[in-house]
């Protein structure tokens, strides 16, 4: 039989965190544990274990529940490879060495086990703003994975005042300083929400990744495209 499926052939790289494609994140787990967006789960071959990861103690859960961010982690350990993925959207790497960056919750895909999370609100932003004014904040050493709607542009912010959507920003590098613009002149015109243009700012020497979408409809882990994971985490 003739087939062009090895095309498609698991990659070979020896990383623990790798792009099998652009769309599929590979995780090589050997007896380590990491977190991951519940519902992420693909495919997974070894033995592999799944459990809840919780808000990570009282603090976190008390800023999860005030500030509305719904992302839900879910603890993946043993041995073998995990498969991740989100609505086939574009799965990004990056690698800290004992630094920080902080993400739209939304875009996180996964971590490793050395790395911290914490929620973060936006400079400037009012206990009724939501929808990517409060972010986690991940640092430490190892991988983090990151997904975009859509190819991202990486924005230098020493070079510019540097403004985006706040659902559009997904995630910037550690030293910059964020707060919220509004511009009641162009009402109605930017982003979607209370009828204000409201940006935020970036400001400081770092980075910003913007992708070209203000997000995707968040739709539950126990939904039907929640899968094994969405079972797991009720």
């Amino acid at each position: 039989m003739q087939s062009t499926l090895g095309e498609f052939q698991e990659t070979k790289s020896t990383e623990s965190f790798a792009l099998q494609n652009s769309k599929l994140l590979k995780v090589r787990l050997d007896a380590v544990t990491i977190q991951a967006k519940q519902g992420a789960m693909v495919g997974y071959q070894g033995d592999v274990s799944f459990e809840h990861a919780g808000s990570g103690g009282m603090g976190r859960m008390l800023k999860k529940a005030v500030s509305g961010e719904g992302t839900t982690l879910m603890k993946m350990s043993g041995t073998g490879e995990v498969f991740l993925a989100d609505t086939a959207q574009d799965v990004h790497l990056i690698k800290l060495e004992n630094d920080q960056i902080t993400c739209n919750g939304a875009n996180v895909l996964a971590f490793d086990a050395g790395i911290e999370w914490d929620i973060q609100k936006v400079q400037g932003a009012s206990g009724m703003m939501s929808g990517g004014l409060f972010n986690m904040a991940l640092s430490g050493s190892g991988w983090v994975a990151i997904i975009s709607d859509g190819p991202p542009v990486l924005l230098n912010t020493g070079d510019a005042p540097t403004f985006a959507d706040p659902q559009a920003a997904i995630t910037w590098s550690s030293g910059i300083q964020t707060s919220i613009k509004t511009d009641v002149k162009m009402k109605n015109l930017i982003g979607r929400g209370s009828g204000e243009s409201l940006q935020m700012a970036f400001v400081g020497q770092g980075w910003v990744l913007v992708q070209p979408s203000e997000g995707r409809p968040v739709v539950s882990a126990g939904g039907g495209g929640g899968g094994m994971l969405g079972n797991l985490g009720g």
